[in-house]
């Protein structure tokens, strides 16, 4: 699934000198560029709004089915954890990329495995490479952990993150079970279809600055491939960009909130009512940026599809059905396509 390895990009930068070759944009549409971007309004929801049965709950609601059927995400607030808990979280990615190299490379990634320490896999000698490096781990189910990928420094990595990933599992079943009851159907439609064995999968992603941001990205456009994907932003740096009407804008950062975006298989299980975002990540030429995705997953043993009641002769079935998205997502997503259009009827 995963090619060969190329070189960490902090190594690039210790180096200095030109911006290498495989790093460069050339295409026009997705060419990289350092032009100010607009701001898009990201709807804020309350999520202690959203847990109530009051009149604001249903408001709140309301704004959950309206984000997820437009942009396709929202700065999640009053979700439980304190700022200073966040904060962190996010040191602990600060602290392991600023971890000598060889330190890293205890938990660098094998060919062929997407978990570990490194960069992009490198699929094809066109492939354009993105400028960040990486620390991909599943961190649920316990029994799917390779602890040997969890870095021992710094010293309590394992003990907060596993913290943090506790929270998020509840917040997932949460908002899986209101995405439904937004959308008037049966409240565990969704949950169901992830199946006992669904998955987390967190990615600390590091971008070092960029000598030429006009001609590179940190991350390049696509959508995820999950069911719902938490992302906490570096709050000093944006770099997060979204694809709305074939036009991007740049997401701002709402300090101590959660960014929540719907992945391709919420947009599947929704029969197209929720839209899985394209996004992108930018680079900058003065400061390093450092954000923690986290990707939930249906078991791959589970069949997904488009939840029956939300198929009608007015809004007919739009995808098939189908068992490891993941694996047709990468797939996809390799070859520079959109992974979703490869299971649309």
């Amino acid at each position: 699934m995963a090619g060969p390895l190329s070189k960490p990009v902090q190594e690039l930068i210790v180096n200095g000198g030109e911006l290498p070759e495989k790093y460069i944009y050339k295409k026009g549409k997705n060419a990289a560029t350092d032009v100010s971007y607009p701001p898009i309004e990201v709807p804020v929801i309350d999520l202690s709004l959203l847990a109530s049965q009051s009149a604001a709950g249903e408001e709140e609601l309301g704004k959950l089915r309206s984000a997820l059927g437009s942009c396709g995400c929202f700065q999640a607030i009053n979700h439980g954890m304190a700022a200073s808990f966040l904060d962190q979280v996010h040191e602990l990615g600060k602290q392991f990329f600023a971890l000598p190299i060889d330190e890293k490379q205890k938990y660098s990634r094998a060919v062929g495995d997407l978990e570990g320490y490194g960069t992009d896999s490198v699929l094809s000698e066109h492939q354009t490479l993105d400028w960040t490096d990486r620390l991909y781990i599943t961190i649920y189910p316990e029994d799917k952990i390779k602890l040997r990928f969890w870095p021992e420094n710094p010293e309590k990595f394992r003990e907060i993150l596993n913290e943090y990933t506790r929270n998020l599992s509840l917040m997932n079943e949460f908002l899986l079970k209101s995405m439904a009851k937004s959308l008037n159907i049966e409240e565990d439609c969704f949950l169901k279809q992830c199946g006992e064995g669904a998955m987390m999968i967190a990615r600390f992603n590091f971008y070092p600055p960029c000598p030429r941001p006009d001609l590179t990205l940190g991350l390049k456009p696509h959508a995820d491939g999950s069911t719902i994907t938490f992302l906490l932003q570096d709050e000093e740096v944006e770099g997060l960009q979204i694809l709305q009407d074939g036009q991007w804008f740049r997401v701002p950062i709402v300090p101590h909130a959660i960014l929540i975006n719907v992945g391709d298989q919420a947009e599947i299980m929704s029969n197209g009512m929720f839209k899985s975002p394209v996004h992108r990540a930018v680079t900058n030429s003065e400061r390093e940026r450092l954000t923690l995705a986290v990707f939930c997953l249906p078991d791959a043993k589970m069949e997904i599809g488009p939840v029956e009641e939300l198929i009608d002769e007015k809004r007919p079935r739009l995808y098939k059905t189908m068992k490891d998205y993941a694996a047709i997502y990468f797939e996809n997503y390799q070859l520079n396509k959109r992974p979703i259009d490869a299971v649309k009827i």
